[in-house]
This record gives C-alpha cells, structure tokens and sequence, in this order.
C-alpha cells in the first residue's frame, strides 16, 4: 500500500513488502539500500548517525524533532556517519543550540547520508515491530521522481545482516593511541595524564565515547584493527584487552575474531571486558551462540536487571543479534537480563576478570547507570599488580 504524499514530496521510503512512504527529503540526493530499524532515543541524533554499529542500517527516530539542536564536531562518534539513511518525523529546524555548528541538513549533504522526513513514523515503527526489521530502499530526489518499482526491487535484493562482516568495514586500518577523556565543563575533552593501566581495545567499530570512558577509568589505550592477532595484542604487553561495539552478524565476525580471544583467555590471566558486538564475540569464544532478533533493541530507555544484585538500570542499546543464552556452557554465568524480552545482556566468566554486556555503558546518548563497569574493569587490573 501507499501511503498518502504530500503536495510536492522530494523522497519516498519503499519497502520490500510493496509499502511506500512519501516525504519530503534533506540532506544528500541519491537512493540507498539497507535494512530498517527504529531508535526511541528523545537525544543523540547525531552521536547515534555516527555509531559504527549502524552501518548497513537506515534509522528511523520514533522522536519526532530530530535536528532541533543542530550538529557540531564534537558529538561525532567516528569521523563520518555511517547510519545509511534517516527518517524523521518533522523535517528539521534551524538548530537553537548554542553548541551548534550545522544545520542537520548540510551536515547529512556533506557527507553523502540522505534522509526523508514527513512521513507517519508511528505507523511505521508498528510496522517493523510486528513484521521484523525490513529491507528497505531510500530516495531523494529534488524534482520528485521516483521508479516505485525499481526501489521495491532494491529493496527485496539486498541481502540483509546475516552472514555480513561488517566490522572489516568499520574498523581502523592500523594502530593508534588514544588519550582524550569524557566531556567534562568547562574544558571539554581533557587528556589523560595519569594513565595507570595499559589496554589494548579491539576495534569493531568502536564508539569515541567508549574509548574516552576508558581513558577517564586510568587506561593508557591502544586501538587495534578487528583483525588482530593474539600476538598483535601481546606486543602491547597490556593490563587487560576490551572488545568494542560494531555492526553486523556477530558469527561472520566471530571467523576471524573468535580465535585471537580465545588465544587470550587460554594463555593469560588478563581482565576482559566487551560492549555490545564485544560482548558477542566474547560469549561465541566461550562456547555460546548468538541469534538474529526480530527487529532488535535501539534506544536510550531499556531497562537490565542485574541478575546477581537485582539492581534495575537504565540502559543505552543498539543491536540487532543476541547471545543465546540457552547456549552458555558451564562457567560461564549470565549477569545482566532484558526486562523488555527476556533477551540476554551480560554474561563473566567464573572465577575469572573476565565479562561483557550487550548494552552500552558509555551514554552517548543515553543514561550513566552503568558507567561503574569501566571502573570495574579498571579495578579488575589494580587487582593483578
């Protein structure tokens, strides 16, 4: 079905079910192919377009004004986003925050990301609820012309996240060092100094944020590519290893990560701590198994219980895979619960520095309820001097 255009629409939203959602487009002109998911977050437009672990996806804002606070360089979570596209509900105002460097708009044209708004996102988001995330074709074009057919067709082409290693695309291309710590007024993002711990952090896409989490924790950090090896991690002689967030199916990463994790907690005593696709390929090197959900968590809202303390927070998430926690073998103990489905959240190792959870403890955006996780892990490290 087709759902009503307005008088002049610029863009349409077609799905691979034959739906068509006009609008009114901004930011680049073009089409492009992904898979869709909805975000609930009310903040954090910017910082989740940036998020590396969205890459293959289109993110439609069930927050109506998405754009009102503009954009600056400071929020980026990577250089360039790597959302495919946006769906809004208002197209987006002249920013009124002081911190605003760009219009939302010329920032998406900038760095070639198209975007549609005007369209019922409620209508929508019920619609990847009881459907699954669907693929999607998304077009912008200024003078209003759009082959229906032909982006029905790119839309029921695209292959979809299963079987995609995304993270090789996502992840830096070699080494680097990172020192900057949290946001903080009136300096904004200070230096570490005083590092008191070596990490090296896995890059599967890893967010700005995570990594200046552990720089404010005491850690002297060392990004390595996706790819590294157990000896690439060693050279570094680290304190603990941690395993970022990232896009993608968590198995087609695994062929390749799994191995040098595995490498790790067989042959060291090292802490270890895993975000999000971290968190995955942690509970695949320790015997589980993880499982494509229906349409996934994305939002800034989600409440985890901690199983072993009962303590309830409030969590940042974004994924669309989950470990199975029916697959967990024996040591290895599930910590952390959705209280929306049940899905898993956190598993550690007994006996050992060793844990993950699936959410993001980071906040950008989101809640600070889990923040004391990077302090954990700090504090696993004082721990072995």
């Amino acid at each position: 079905m087709a759902i009503a255009a307005p008088a002049h629409p610029t863009a349409c939203l077609a799905l691979a079910d034959g739906s068509v959602f006009y609008g009114m487009g901004f930011g680049a002109t073009g089409q492009t192919v992904a898979e869709m998911c909805f975000n609930t977050a009310m903040t954090g437009y910017q910082e989740i377009m940036t998020d590396p672990s969205y890459a293959g996806q289109i993110v439609t804002f069930t927050f109506p004004h998405v754009g009102n606070t503009g954009t600056n360089s400071e929020d980026d979570e990577t250089g360039d986003p790597v959302a495919a596209g946006m769906v809004v509900k208002w197209m987006p105002t002249d920013p009124s925050s002081w911190r605003a460097t760009q219009h939302l708009s010329e920032w998406l044209a900038a760095r070639g990301r198209i975007a549609i708004g005007g369209i019922d996102t409620r209508r929508l988001t019920r619609a990847i609820r009881q459907q699954g995330a669907p693929h999607a074709a998304l077009a912008h074009n200024p003078d209003g012309e759009f082959d229906i057919a032909a982006l029905v067709a790119a839309a029921r082409e695209f292959a979809g996240l299963e079987g995609m290693d995304l993270a090789k695309d996502v992840t830096c291309a070699q080494s680097y060092r990172w020192n900057e710590m949290r946001w903080a007024w009136p300096q904004g993002y200070a230096p570490q100094t005083e590092a008191k711990h070596k990490v090296v952090a896995i890059d599967y896409g890893a967010k700005r944020n995570i990594l200046r989490c552990l720089a404010s924790a005491g850690c002297e950090v060392t990004v390595l590519p996706a790819s590294a090896t157990f000896e690439d991690v060693m050279a570094f002689e680290p304190d603990g290893v941690f395993l970022s967030n990232g896009p993608g199916d968590p198995a087609a990463t695994g062929s390749y990560a799994v191995p040098m994790i595995r490498d790790v907690l067989e042959k060291t005593e090292l802490p270890m701590f895993g975000i999000c696709l971290g968190h995955q390929m942690l509970a695949l090197a320790l015997g589980g198994k993880t499982v494509k959900m229906s349409h996934g968590h994305h939002g800034a809202n989600h409440p985890v219980k901690d199983i072993e303390t009962g303590k309830v927070e409030i969590t940042s998430m974004n994924h669309g895979f989950a470990v199975d926690a029916q697959t967990l073998p024996d040591g290895v103990i599930e910590t952390h619960r959705s209280l929306f489905d049940g899905s898993n959240c956190g598993i550690r190792m007994e006996g050992r520095p060793v844990y993950s959870v699936q959410h993001h403890p980071e906040a950008s955006p989101g809640p600070q309820d889990s923040y004391y996780l990077f302090e954990r892990f700090a504090q696993a490290m004082a721990d072995r001097i």
